[in-house]
Formats: C-alpha cells, structure tokens, sequence
C-alpha cells in the first residue's frame, strides 16, 4: 500500500542499466527517505529477462497518482515519456546512462543526490512542448505532442525537397534541401544544433526553424516568438518520398498537399532540478573534447 507516502516511478531503458544497478540503487536510496516505489518499462514489448529479477508494473496504471518518475537512460528514454509525463502533469527526473544526456540532471556517480528529494523541496523547470497536427484535404490526418523537436525531411532516398514555410498565414521562407527542423529550446540542442542552429537556453520560450543543408544560403536558422503558428507545405516534390518525425517518433508519410502545423502547446514538462549547475556550464562541459 501506498498510503501517504509520495509514489516514485522507476523507467530504466534495459539497454542502458544492464542487470538494474542504478535502478536498484537508486530504489534503496528512496525507499531509505520514506518513498513508495515502482519499476516500469518505458518501451512495450521488452524481451523477458530485460528487467532482472525486478517487479516490473504497467506504466499507464502506474501513473495514477504518481509524484515523480525517474528514467534511467540516455535523454532519448526522456523523449520517449515526455508526452505521457506532460499529459499527466508528473515532473520527471533523468539519470543519464547515455551520451550527452542534456535533458537529463544527474550522472550514474551522482545517485546520492537523491537523498535531496526526502523533504520534497526542490525546484522545476517548465519545458515549452509543441503541438504538431497534418491536415489532408482539411481534415486532421496526424497529431503529436514534441518536446525536442518536428522534423520534416527526405526519405531514405536522398533527394532535395522543397517546402514553403508560412508564419500566421504570411509567408517566411522557402526552404530547397534535406528539410527542415522546428526546435523547441529544449531540442536546440539536439538535431537542429547538428545541423547549425543556434543554442538556446531550454527555459526560454521560442521556436526554432533550421533548415536541413539547404541550398539557399541567405538562410541560415529563425529564432521566433512561441506566439506563432507555423505552417509547412510541400512544394514541387512529385512522388517524393517525404517523412514527419516528432521526438525521434515512428516517422509519418506525407502527401503532396498536406500541410504540417506546429504552434507552442498548452502543455508542459516538468523536469527537476536537484543540482546547482547552470545549463551554460553543463553545456560548455560536454560539448568539450572528452567531456562526455
């Protein structure tokens, strides 16, 4: 039984926290400061065995009445809960066992700092989320909650693609390229710094559009207000293969005349913080030689 103990969500990525070491430390460290614990998958249909000996309960169940969830992972187990921690307004916390690991606040050395959480006093960040829907022939055909990112771009077949971008009905670029990428803060620093956009810091509320090795030169990468409302329509691509993808989500297949709206979303992730460091020094850290 729960009883009035704060409920903690556990998702390790098993691919990540092999043999559940940093899941089942962290599980004693919280238990030890009077938390209610729970391990869930994040991902479906995981091989048996994945998990270890541990319990492993339904996530979906689980998230009723929930405080908290901690994934273990690389920041991609972070975007792949995103939508449901936001929908159910649970802040989330990362323990990076990846690469960068921006997202995420702590390191597998740092599990102590859990302890910081017994008296329930810390603080969150309000990450901006986007909306993106496809409308085909005036119906809505595809609809998605991001918090890194909406990237439109070729198929697996290189091609160059061309897309007309319009801001509130008035027109703001024509892009002829790979495609294109609107970032949220947070996933400046994900593909859309990959492919030279700028960095910016994730508390802010702004929308990025960076276009994918376009051949237009003149532009580069537009830093907008989250007011906006953006519209992506295809142009002059023919039977083109040409793919939307939200957060590294399962990639949806566009048509000629469809068009891809992206405004900022009511909705927020909630991501606590425990440490004192700064995102510009996390930053200029790991982006160092060898700072992973």
């Amino acid at each position: 039984m729960k009883d009035n103990k704060k409920k903690i969500i556990l998702c390790p990525n098993p691919n990540r926290d092999q043999g559940m070491l940093a899941t089942k430390a962290a599980e004693k460290i919280l238990r030890e400061s009077g938390f209610y614990t729970v391990v869930c998958s994040p991902f479906k249909d995981q091989k048996a065995g994945a998990f270890a000996d541990c319990d492993v309960r339904p996530l979906t169940q689980e998230l009723r009445g929930a405080d908290l969830l901690i994934t273990f992972g690389g920041d991609g187990t972070i975007l792949h809960l995103a939508k449901l921690a936001a929908l159910h307004k649970i802040p989330v916390l990362g323990i990076n066992m990846g690469g960068l690991g921006f997202i995420a606040e702590l390191e597998t050395s740092e599990l102590e700092t859990l302890r910081r959480l017994k008296d329930w006093n810390f603080t969150t960040e309000q990450r901006m989320m986007l909306d993106v829907t496809v409308f085909r022939e005036g119906k809505q055909v595809y609809t998605n909650l991001g918090l890194n990112d909406a990237v439109i771009r070729e198929g697996p077949i290189s091609h160059v693609i061309h897309l007309k971008i319009s801001s509130d009905g008035r027109h703001l670029a024509d892009i002829a390229g790979d495609g294109v990428i609107v970032a949220t803060p947070t996933g400046s620093t994900a593909y859309s710094l990959s492919a030279g956009g700028p960095v910016v810091e994730p508390v802010a509320q702004t929308m990025v559009v960076c276009p994918i090795c376009t051949h237009n030169m003149r532009f580069s990468s537009y830093v907008l207000s989250p007011e906006h409302v953006l519209t992506v329509e295809l142009e002059r691509n023919g039977r083109k293969p040409v793919y939307l993808c939200v957060d590294e989500s399962r990639a949806f297949s566009l048509k000629a005349d469809d068009k891809i709206q992206v405004r900022r979303s009511k909705y927020t992730m909630k991501l606590v913080r425990l440490s004192e460091k700064s995102f510009c020094e996390v930053f200029a850290k790991k982006m160092m030689p060898g700072g992973l």
